[in-house]
């Protein structure tokens, strides 16, 4: 029997991408499979219902939730959605398991299985898939676009009849995906730009694409191609080298991160002390908890004439774009289940092994069990 795959309009209003666009709405029906929408899922997306063909309306969250086999996401689902859903059900989307431990709790309980995009396996075969780089770069864009609003300079050097201007020192912080997209970003806007990364393998990277690599002589290469945290000791050598560059910049992006830990803390006061007024921090990480001391997420702080900006759901200020790419990366993740519609999960598949949060009444997830088991004791 043909699967029954739903989709909602995200009921945080901070949100404003859809897990389903039009274009993988089709594919998803292509493929024998009933696809089942609230009423306006994609309106703030700039997705009206009228551009969705091949689909079922439902006139509310709930009538999704009491039919679907198989709920895509973008923000996880509150506890009240979770009790609603259909027994048997799949979840896939952003679960955020580290913050959310009333929803895991739930879902568990549920016996509901669901699949965390972000515990993708970084693995060739599942870039197709990777929500995280693909939201991810379009906070980096977003950024230095941020950085630029907010500074009182121009970015490229210009000639004119009133003589030359300097173009703008920008520095960005972390060179994953995020940091490469900014920095690819201010160079094409005609800034001067420095970049870092504790990982010295993206040094190759940032030099391809005309910025400079500061060297701290410090390295943290990671698993999974992320960074680890650092020593208190390599810290103290890093922040030695960096506070000299965040003090010559005119704008610094900060994008670093640890998954399902708080953000590490780059940018002291005492650096933000030594900047010159008028520069601009924008920091890509204040949702967990911010590379600066100062940032606060939500909110510009000046100090000592210096904005610090810490932005919120990036990749929602540009929901279009964004909701295309990570509804297709839903598509791909889920379209290897999909036989003639009917929904056949491979579990010797290590993409669904490994991005699997919960099944059948346990936490999959190792890390995600350990720390509720903490909290429980």
């Amino acid at each position: 029997m043909p699967a029954t795959i739903g989709a909602l309009r995200e009921s945080s209003p901070q949100e404003t991408r859809v897990s389903v666009v039009p274009e993988v709405a089709e594919r998803l029906a292509q493929t024998g499979a009933r696809v089942l929408l609230e009423h306006g899922a994609g309106v703030r997306a700039q997705f009206p219902d009228s551009l969705y063909k091949s689909v079922v309306w439902a006139d509310s969250a709930t009538a999704v939730l009491a039919q679907a086999d198989v709920v895509l996401t973008v923000q996880p689902l509150t506890v009240e959605q979770i009790q609603r859903l259909k027994t048997g059900a799949v979840v896939v989307g952003f679960m955020q398991p580290h913050a959310k431990a009333a929803e895991v709790k739930a879902l568990q309980e549920r016996g509901i299985t669901s699949f965390a995009m972000e515990l993708v396996p970084r693995i060739s075969r599942a870039q197709s898939m990777d929500a995280l780089s693909s939201q991810a770069s379009i906070a980096g864009y977003k950024a230095v676009l941020i950085a630029a609003s907010q500074l009182q300079k121009f970015l490229p050097m210009l000639t004119t009849a009133a003589g030359t201007i300097r173009p703008a020192q920008v520095l960005i912080i972390g060179a994953g995906v995020a940091g490469l997209q900014a920095i690819a970003t201010a160079r094409r806007l005609g800034a001067v730009v420095e970049a870092y990364d504790v990982r010295s393998a993206t040094k190759e990277q940032v030099k391809s694409l005309g910025a400079k690599f500061v060297d701290t002589g410090v390295s943290a290469e990671g698993t999974g191609g992320y960074a680890r945290e650092l020593t208190e000791e390599e810290k103290r050598k890093q922040q030695e080298v960096l506070d000299s560059r965040i003090a010559a910049a005119d704008a610094v992006v900060t994008t670093a991160s640890v998954p399902g830990r708080p953000a590490p803390k780059i940018i002291l006061r005492a650096a933000v002390e030594r900047m010159r007024p008028g520069s601009v921090i924008v920091d890509i990480a204040a949702e967990q908890g911010g590379n600066c001391e100062l940032t606060r997420a939500g909110e510009t702080v000046e100090h000592r004439g210096v904005k610090v900006v810490g932005p919120v759901n990036l990749p929602g200020e540009l929901a279009y774009n964004a909701s295309e790419m990570y509804a297709r990366n839903l598509l791909n993740f889920l379209k290897p289940a999909l036989a003639k519609g009917e929904l056949a999960i491979d579990w010797n598949d290590e993409v669904f092994a490994q991005s699997c949060l919960t099944h059948a009444g346990q936490i999959k997830h190792e890390p995600t069990a350990k720390a509720l088991q903490g909290n429980k004791g």
